[in-house]
């Protein structure tokens, strides 16, 4: 089995709702999402899968959307007021913890075709979250 790992640096803030810690408040972190692919075979390049198509697909998707931005659960009373003020807000389904934003980010990839394995979000420098199938 082949496998390749790309690293995507980030910044986005979230809060999460029922939790009595700290970060039930608005916060923000400077990401690291590491992500791998795997396949049985190469292709006719010898590769997995380019490095520069993950950049181009995957690293694009997360500056666009996720980069600089308040990533919500479209359900937190603070999302409208944000948006009304026109601030950067990506609103999920869930409650937007590190498991839910690795999750979201295998499942872009994995919809754009690409074979992916896992997605790691790094936090903090020490603290991850990984979602693999």
């Amino acid at each position: 089995m082949y496998l390749v790992t790309r690293k995507i640096d980030f910044c986005y803030g979230h809060r999460l709702l029922n939790y009595s810690g700290k970060c039930r408040h608005l916060h923000g972190h400077n990401g690291r999402v590491v992500i791998s692919f795997q396949a049985s075979e190469l292709d006719d390049r010898g590769m997995v899968l380019d490095f520069s198509d993950i950049k181009k697909v995957v690293s694009h998707w997360i500056d666009e959307k996720l980069d600089h931005r308040m990533i919500l659960c479209k359900d937190d009373p603070v999302a409208p007021l944000l948006l009304e003020m026109g601030e950067p807000v990506y609103l999920i389904d869930t409650n937007p913890t590190a498991e839910n934003i690795a999750k979201l980010i295998f499942d872009h990839a994995r919809e754009e075709g690409f074979p992916i394995t896992e997605a790691c979000l790094w936090e903090t420098p020490n603290c991850f979250a990984t979602y693999r199938e």
